[in-house]
């Protein structure tokens, strides 16, 4: 099996536990399966995975996160907007500055290989 597959089979799984006061719960069907298309495609690319584990280290400004992905500013500031809309990451203002987080859907960072 490729490490895709795997990948993608424990993200799978993992999107399946249920969870309290989680964003991946909606009012419909329809908005459930909207969530899920915006997280599969959001945790499926490489650089995005890549910005969740260098989050795994802890918050991290925009500066941060470009010295540990090596990501220029404004592919940065995209692929972040994708976690974002996917709730992986949340952003949070402290002391003037824009700080980033991993969410507990972005948490799925410690099953990936």
């Amino acid at each position: 099996m490729s490490n895709a597959l795997k990948e993608t089979q424990q993200i799978m799984a993992w999107c399946a536990l249920p969870r309290k006061n989680s964003k991946t719960i909606g009012d419909s069907m329809e908005e459930v399966k909207e969530f899920h298309a915006r997280y599969l495609r959001a945790v499926n690319n490489p650089l995005r995975r890549g910005i969740l584990k260098a989050l795994k280290d802890g918050d991290a400004t925009m500066e941060i996160l470009q010295s540990r992905t090596k990501l220029n500013a404004k592919a940065l500031e995209w692929h972040l907007s994708i976690l974002e809309h996917a709730s992986c990451v949340e952003k949070e203002n402290r002391g003037g500055e824009t700080f980033y987080k991993l969410t507990r859907e972005g948490m799925v960072v410690n099953y990936l290989e």
